[in-house]
């Protein structure tokens, strides 16, 4: 037996307008930084030292050796310690490393070298501001106009995807929760951030060609952070993403599209692409109720949901079309976008409305996602008011209306 694996299924990841899903807290400067520049350190409420510094996602510039601790990743290791191979070596009390233990007080380590293309590592934020001055939230001081504010928002899902694979954990222990189950290509469709110098092409993480150009909030992009310079969309850019959208769907090399937006706004933004995007791909709508990175984020779970959703293909009928439509996964729920509406902010706050159901799956637990019943109105593919019928309908020629 021989033969090439089969293709992996590829997704489409559009970024939408004010997506907590794609917004990270401040990157605040570390306490390693203010200790090493000698500025005044974070504390607690009550003025008491901080008990650790806080990590975030970064990149090594170099190979480093590590050295760690065994048994230090869990408080029962020790007491299993008869199933453990032996370390690689021993640290003594001067930090000297060696492969044979020379004293009792010496300690059991692993040797790790980590390498700059290991991908994503956490440390501690150790960037300040121009003038010396620590970061202590997005913009350079309360209240700053917008060219002295930091952007918390992803300018495309890019960058969050692999923070998931690198750094989020199955329940079985292990990662990669994306990347190994799809490829994904990412499209900018009204994003919540954007370039306020532009961007050559070659730094380009989404699918776009040349040069993107000076973006300016309110027009091409559209944040509510920081939160006294929101910027919400207008109609122009609803048509706008509607056009991205049926335009990367065209041609049938996505297995399926995932939309990310606001939580407020999300329900309405997946049913409008549900009636009009041509295609016989599933389109699944993602929100967050708390940012990415942030203790009990939901968001990160929604998206691993979605992949789950469109590569288990039960949303497929026996030609392999979608017979779902639009949905919106939140909360381990598959919610018809027709009847999903946010009713509480927070983990857990959307509700299925209009009295027939509106929860069409379940996913998210040891077992398959499982769909448990399929609305029977017409979507995408079958919507009578889909770009292309409409089109024809623009693009008929004019007939005359009698009158009695």
């Amino acid at each position: 037996m021989s033969g090439d694996p089969a293709p992996r299924p590829r997704i489409a990841v559009f970024s939408g307008p004010n997506a907590t899903i794609q917004n990270s807290p401040p990157l605040v400067t570390s306490n390693k930084a203010r200790e090493q520049h000698g500025l005044p350190p974070l504390t607690a409420p009550d003025g008491r030292p901080l008990r650790f510094d806080v990590l975030r996602p970064q990149r090594l510039a170099a190979p480093v050796t590590v050295y760690v601790e065994q048994f230090s990743a869990h408080p029962l290791e020790r007491d299993a310690a008869d199933l453990y191979a032996p370390p690689d070596g021993y640290l003594n009390a001067a930090g000297t490393f060696s492969r044979e233990r020379r004293s009792p007080s010496d300690v059991p380590v692993y040797e790790v070298t980590l390498q700059p293309e290991d991908g994503l590592y956490p440390l501690p934020y150790m960037a300040r501001q121009a003038d010396g001055r620590p970061w202590e939230e997005e913009a350079a001081e309360p209240n700053a106009p917008a060219e002295r504010c930091r952007q918390p928002f992803y300018p495309d899902a890019s960058r969050m995807f692999e923070e998931i694979d690198r750094l989020g954990l199955h329940a079985l222990g292990h990662g990669n929760l994306l990347g190994s189950k799809a490829d994904f290509d990412f499209y900018r469709a009204a994003p919540s951030s954007g370039y306020h110098h532009g961007l050559p092409a070659a730094e380009r993480t989404d699918v776009g060609e040349g040069d993107i150009p000076p973006e300016r909030r309110g027009e091409d992009f559209f944040a509510y952070r920081p939160y006294h310079i929101p910027a919400d969309p207008h109609h122009a850019a609803l048509a706008r993403l509607t056009e991205v959208v049926q335009q990367a769907l065209d041609g049938g090399r996505y297995d399926g599209a995932i939309w990310l937006e606001a939580s407020p706004n999300v329900e309405e933004t997946i049913y409008w692409l549900h009636l009009l995007v041509d295609t016989t791909a599933p389109i699944v709508g993602n929100a967050s109720q708390r940012p990415h990175q942030t203790l009990g984020n939901d968001g990160d779970r929604n998206i691993v949901d979605a992949v789950d959703y469109i590569v288990s293909r039960i949303w497929a009928d026996e030609a392999g079309r979608d017979r779902v439509g639009g949905v919106l996964i939140q909360e381990e729920q598959v919610f018809a976008s027709r009847d999903a509406q946010k009713a509480d902010a927070r983990p857990g706050g959307y509700v299925a409305t209009g009295g027939h159901g509106g929860i069409v799956g379940s996913l998210g637990g040891t077992g398959a996602p499982v769909l448990t019943f399929v609305p029977a109105r017409r979507h995408t593919h079958g919507s009578a008011v889909n770009l292309r019928r409409a089109a024809r309908v623009r693009q008929a020629p004019e007939r005359t209306v009698s009158t009695v």
